[in-house]
């Protein structure tokens, strides 16, 4: 989704002089466009949200964010040989298709909405298996840690990954007594990253615990942040992603972290949709299960 940043520095410095002014900037509106947010996986159906960009100084909340969705839309995915009209889910701009993702396959996508058209194209590469998963505690810490990896990655240069996790085990004291501690899979900040220094290597990496968007739990928020902990049950979700959809996730979590930094640089999200803003992704998805102990 396309961004807009304004940067107003200030210098306060008014100490050095006596004169005053007053500075009005007028912000040109933006063009409303079409997002897309559509992905395919291996031994999935496709699944995709239509919506329109929201006005920067617009209130952004759930409720919001749902009655800006599109409906209606014309949505067509094909893998070359069959052709899949998405079946919109009621009352929301999300789309469903009865296609089911293989390995190895390139899906054209079309869309059809608000009298404009929108296309792009994704391919699910070959499924990366990870060699081995282990949960690790995180130095002098008793109980709380990271997943770990090790990885063969293929002699092949140009592969990408992203990574995600889920907690499977329910929680066991506070208000959330019962329910279990992930509904999705979360990919953490940095989830993606690409073979340009490992190709063909063998190598261990670790990540932190993602965080859910807009996440109230109390272990998001207090000393448990970012980790696993002993007795947590982890199912891994690694991904092989491919060109496109990588600088769509490497340029989209640069962002997020600059968010808020006046020093960082406010790069473009990269997106591979025709016509709007977005992305099409596939993903070639394999799973591992970590019991942490």
């Amino acid at each position: 989704m396309r961004t807009t940043r304004l940067l107003l520095v200030s210098l306060l410095l008014l100490s050095l002089s006596a004169c005053e002014k007053n500075v009005t900037v007028d912000i040109p509106e933006a063009e409303e466009l079409l997002v897309v947010e559509g992905y395919i996986e291996n031994g999935q159906p496709a699944l995709l949200a239509l919506s329109r960009t929201l006005p920067f100084f617009g209130s952004i909340n759930v409720t919001n964010v749902i009655q800006n969705t599109v409906q209606g839309a014309r949505v067509i995915v094909s893998d070359g040989t069959t052709i899949d009209t998405l079946d919109q889910l009621p009352g929301f701009g999300v789309y469903v298709s009865s296609l089911i993702g293989e390995a190895g396959k390139t899906y054209t996508l079309r869309v059809e909405a608000e009298g404009k058209v929108l296309t792009a194209s994704t391919k699910i590469p070959e499924v990366v298996t990870l060699d081995s998963t282990w949960w690790k505690v995180d130095g002098e810490r008793d109980s709380l840690g990271f997943v770990w990896a090790r990885m063969t990655e293929p002699d092949t240069l140009g592969n990408c990954y992203r990574w995600f996790a889920q907690r499977m085990n329910r929680y066991t004291f506070g208000d959330d007594i019962g329910r279990q501690k992930d509904s999705i899979f979360i990919a953490p900040l940095g989830s993606v990253f690409e073979d340009k220094f490992i190709n063909g290597r063998s190598f261990n990496f670790s990540f932190p615990r993602g965080i859910a968007t807009n996440s109230e739990k109390e272990d998001d928020e207090n000393e448990e942040r970012f980790f696993f902990k002993r007795g947590d049950t982890i199912v891994v979700k690694f991904t092989a992603i491919d060109r496109d959809h990588f600088e769509f996730w490497r340029t989209a979590e640069t962002q997020i972290q600059n968010n808020g930094n006046p020093f960082g640089s406010p790069a473009p999200i990269t997106s591979n949709i025709s016509g709007g803003l977005g992305i099409w992704g596939g993903y070639a998805a394999s799973f591992d299960t970590v019991i942490a102990q």
